[in-house]
């Protein structure tokens, strides 16, 4: 299965954006002056936790297609984009607690916006070891469109959590918790670092997005064959 010039083109780009973003974020942006170095975290942090809550999203717009569809290409996307998402956001909870360590003097506490997110990476990783004991390819379908469904809810809620409840977690657009701890004010060139990072991040999921819907194919064309085989 040859890759299509237009996925190798992406390959380049997404090289290519993903190295100047860290250079933006490692040396174009200047340090914080409260947290110093430790704050150019933050730019992957928040790169990586956009893909990963959005790619569960598109998980959940996936399943509801299959629901309405039975179409197991459907499926196939869903998977991708767990599998990517997972991923992305094990990362995400990683660099936050890197970030943690030095402002909150702990790597890690049960806020809000930590649990929550804790929780949806369980949720994920959960679907994927239920999904291993379905073998009938429809059944493993249907459940895998309601799960995913049911599970994208943890998206938003996430992401909202720090804007509903009083937590140490800062906000990085909008109003601040009264008991947030860690937050600033951008300036212009760490604006141009942050959203910089966005953009790199989305090109970098779509990419791997695309390999893994590709790496999905092959496998259902794998599964088909072997069940030629055994009838």
């Amino acid at each position: 299965m040859l890759k299509p010039l237009s996925l190798k083109i992406l390959d380049i780009v997404t090289v290519i954006v993903l190295a100047i973003s860290t250079y933006l974020a490692l040396v174009f942006a200047p340090a914080e002056i409260v947290m110093g170095q430790v704050q150019r975290v933050f730019y992957f942090h928040i790169g990586t936790a956009w893909v990963g809550l959005m790619g569960f999203i598109v998980a959940a717009v996936a399943g509801i297609a299959y629901l309405v569809t039975h179409d197991l290409k459907w499926d196939r996307v869903e998977l991708a984009a767990v599998e990517v998402s997972l991923v992305f956001f094990f990362i995400t909870i990683v660099l936050g607690s890197i970030w943690a360590r030095p402002v909150w003097n702990t790597w890690w506490t049960w806020d809000p916006r930590l649990t929550t997110a804790a929780v949806t990476e369980l949720i994920y990783i959960a679907y994927f070891m239920l999904r291993q004991g379905i073998e009938d390819p429809d059944r493993r379908a249907r459940f895998g469109a309601v799960y995913t469904l049911l599970g994208g809810i943890s998206a938003p809620i996430t992401f909202m959590v720090i804007r509903l409840f009083r937590t140490i977690h800062p906000v990085v657009i909008g109003s601040q918790s009264a008991a947030a701890q860690g937050g600033f004010n951008m300036t212009g060139d760490m604006k141009v670092a942050f959203f910089f990072a966005l953009f790199a991040f989305t090109v970098i999921f779509i990419d791997l997005f695309w390999h893994r819907l590709r790496l999905g194919s092959l496998q259902d064309k794998v599964e088909q064959m072997k069940l030629k085989v055994t009838m």
